[in-house]
């Protein structure tokens, strides 16, 4: 390397790179995010996403889900990147850009995986508790992109036991949009999507005619990834 542009690494001020990783979880009936107790200064009452620093041999990828595994204890949860936060004072401790990660998960399925030793919890997206630094920044806007996402693609299905009722699914999608949506509507823009097999099994006591289980068309569902959904009220017929 040339000695010149040696000095001009060497002059530059040195800066952390952080990981927050942002859990949205669902339980059949609301949205819920995942957060940990942390002890920063004057912080210890604060909850905190899951976040840690980027070892110098670490990839992102790497480092996020490892630092998810040593506070929570959850593995193979596939983690989306959202944005990186690199404003100076974010961090009053030290100079910190922080690359966020979102992911869905079934709360059902890792609710009793998760370690305590941080105090892991699941907070109603109606509910949170104050949040440390700007972490809430963050949620707001994984929250916004998964609403984005929800609306253009089929997304959730992870969220969902492996057969599942259209109902329960319209469930899912009024707690990530925080609103009611028409039956019928959803239901006919749903199958719409010939995404859905539908099985000779109902729900026991949902209605007195019952609701039919549904799976996903595993590999229709990954060529037709891009179906327009709209499911949103107001945005079409």
């Amino acid at each position: 390397m040339r000695l010149d542009i040696l000095k001009q690494y060497q002059a530059q001020t040195k800066c952390l790179v952080a990981l927050d990783s942002i859990i949205f979880g669902f339980d059949g009936e609301e949205l819920k995010l995942l957060l940990v107790k942390r002890g920063i200064e004057d912080e210890h009452h604060t909850w905190s996403l899951m976040g840690g620093w980027v070892q110098p041999d670490e990839s992102l990828e790497g480092a996020s889900s490892r630092i998810l595994f040593e506070l929570t204890n959850l593995t193979d949860i596939y983690l989306e990147q959202l944005h990186t936060f690199g404003s100076p004072r974010r961090d009053p401790v030290e100079r910190t850009v922080s690359v966020a990660y979102f992911a869905l998960i079934n709360v059902e399925d890792y609710d009793s995986k998760i370690s305590k030793n941080y105090e892991a919890q699941w907070f109603s997206m109606q509910e949170l508790p104050k949040l440390l630094f700007d972490h809430g920044s963050m949620v707001d806007m994984a929250i916004e992109h998964l609403r984005y996402k929800a609306s253009q693609h089929p997304v959730g299905f992870e969220l969902l036991p492996e057969k599942f009722t259209i109902p329960q699914l319209q469930k899912l999608y009024e707690a990530i949009f925080g609103t009611e949506l028409d039956k019928r509507n959803f239901s006919r823009k749903l199958l719409s999507t010939n995404l859905l097999i539908k099985l000779d099994e109902k729900q026991k006591g949902y209605s007195k005619k019952g609701a039919f289980f549904y799976k996903i068309d595993e590999e229709k569902y990954k060529k037709q990834f891009n179906t327009f959904l709209n499911f949103l009220p107001g945005n079409g017929s």
